[in-house]
């Protein structure tokens, strides 16, 4: 079943140079995007605009954004991490017939775009429901088109996409008991 996912979505590449272009797009300049737009949205966003008393709510909006960013940072680190435990091959090793719109010479799964995304997205979507959603399809707009490109089998991108969710969670738990703990 993954190979056949795989080949559904890697059979858009190759179509056209329209089709090419955007597959590249969404899997290499999307990225930067998405955080840029996560990094002014958190900074930004209408609790700081509508707030009396601008300066502190700027001073905690700081702390969601290193949470959010430290997250998915701490997400992309174990996911190289474990790259070198599981030693997987990328589909263009698996599939002489496969041609990367990529280039990659590193392990296959988990994919350190999903995680990251992920766990940035799901970071924000555990302060901002309606927010959160918009960078969950963006995690995953990311990571179709990681398949899509021949760098990443789906089992690579949803690996990626669970360990950034137990990531984001795991943070946002470890800040909510250290607030809790330092409120007593």
């Amino acid at each position: 079943m993954n190979n056949q996912i795989f080949f559904f979505f890697y059979n858009l590449a190759h179509q056209s140079v329209f089709m090419d272009g955007v597959i590249l797009f969404c899997a290499l300049y999307l990225p930067y995007l998405v955080s840029l737009s996560a990094f002014v949205f958190l900074l930004f966003h209408h609790e700081v605009l509508q707030a009396d008393d601008k300066v502190a709510a700027f001073i905690e909006k700081k702390k969601e954004i290193l949470i959010s960013f430290f997250s998915g940072a701490i997400a992309w680190t174990l996911a190289h991490f474990l790259k070198e435990i599981f030693l997987a091959p990328r589909p263009f090793r698996v599939f002489s017939d496969v041609v990367p719109l990529l280039t990659k010479v590193d392990h296959s799964f988990p994919s350190g775009h999903a995680t990251f995304y992920m766990a940035l997205a799901f970071s924000i979507f555990l302060s901002h429901k309606k927010v959160g959603s918009i960078f969950i399809f963006f995690a995953i707009i990311i990571g179709i088109a990681r398949i899509a490109s021949g760098v990443h089998f789906p089992v690579d991108i949803l690996g990626g996409f669970i360990l950034g969710i137990i990531i984001a969670s795991f943070v946002e738990y470890i800040d909510n008991f250290l607030l809790k703990k330092f409120k007593k």
